[in-house]
């Protein structure tokens, strides 16, 4: 007997097997918006320079877009920052990016109706300006900047255009004031750490790879950029209302930091354009929201996209797929 009851198990089980294979073939079919199948094709995604956060998360999403639609190929292309992005994805020369919202405000203003078909998709993380320097450096405010050399960031990057524009509210002419040096996340530490450079800025999530990087070679610390700069980029005009005063928590760079510095942010928007497929768009943005925790344990920026204030992308309106996913997600 005990001979043939494994035998009748074995009958019963194939079926309730080839029935659990259905339920939960039924089951992934339902969790797919409308039981539809992934987007298929390829895309340009531009990301920034190999350093910084917006090419860890770009590196990231592609894998998670692998996983969510494995026939959609994304590729990867470097950029010298959200100035570039931006143009980028106005000239149909990448589909979607990350840009800061000051960047994409800028390109607006430049260039007016031909900017009308962006569209964004999530606000995610904010960039942080870090304005570093030696630890031993006697720069320790906006003012003793002038007549030093200082990495202002690369051209078309968003470091150069809010470095600019920080300088010139401090007062200081960043073509006359100081020995300006095209210099990014990827070439300013190692100029640092070598005295070719007195200072550099960055605008990054944070933590930022290459200064976590530097931090464990050189000692570096932050020249605080105080709340009335803000104040003063404010009364710029539209352009600069992106800006907030924040701080660089001291927990963020444990090795060369011990306390908060007052600096400013910008937040970063995932965007795209008018043309891009909405049904694309819409599953985009559901893999950028659900991924969050898992891509936040490698990149810290990440841990702080949320679905509550994915939707305000100020300047740009919501592209329709997002938009979709969006009321898709209302209790």
């Amino acid at each position: 007997m005990s001979k043939v009851l494994p035998r009748i198990s074995r009958r019963r089980a194939l079926p309730a097997a080839a029935a659990g294979a259905v339920v939960l073939g039924l089951l992934l079919w339902w969790l797919l918006p409308l039981g539809e199948k992934p987007p298929r094709g390829t895309i340009v995604f531009s990301t920034g320079t190999p350093r910084g956060v917006y090419q860890e998360y770009g590196e990231r999403l592609r894998a998670e877009f692998a996983k969510d639609m494995p026939d959609l190929k994304v590729r990867l292309l470097n950029s010298a920052g959200s100035q570039e992005n931006v143009e980028r994805v106005a000239t149909g020369k990448a589909d979607f990016t990350i840009a800061a919202a000051d960047a994409v405000g800028a390109y607006e203003l430049a260039h007016g109706g031909s900017a009308g078909r962006l569209r964004g998709v999530a606000r995610l993380y904010d960039d942080y300006v870090q304005l570093v320097v030696p630890s031993d450096s006697d720069i320790r405010n906006l003012a003793d900047l002038r007549h030093k050399r200082v990495a202002i960031g690369l051209p078309h990057s968003g470091v150069r255009l809010i470095a600019d524009r920080v300088l010139k509210a401090a007062g200081i002419d960043p073509r006359r004031d100081i020995t300006p040096f095209a210099d990014g996340i990827d070439t300013g530490p190692d100029r640092l750490e070598q005295h070719k450079i007195d200072a550099f800025f960055w605008s990054g999530g944070l933590p930022t790879k290459g200064l976590v990087t530097l931090a464990r070679k050189s000692a570096f610390k932050f020249v605080p950029i105080q709340d009335d700069l803000v104040t003063r980029l404010h009364r710029e005009g539209q352009e600069a209302r992106y800006y907030r005063a924040t701080n660089i928590p001291e927990s963020t760079y444990r090795a060369v930091q011990s306390t908060e510095v007052p600096t400013i942010a910008v937040a970063n928007l995932l965007m795209t354009r008018t043309d891009v497929d909405p049904r694309l768009t819409e599953w985009v943005t559901r893999t950028v929201i659900k991924s969050r925790d898992g891509i936040g344990a490698h990149v810290h920026s990440a841990q702080l996209v949320d679905l509550r204030t994915a939707i305000y992308t100020d300047p740009l309106p919501l592209q329709e797929g997002a938009r979709r996913y969006y009321r898709s997600m209302k209790p």
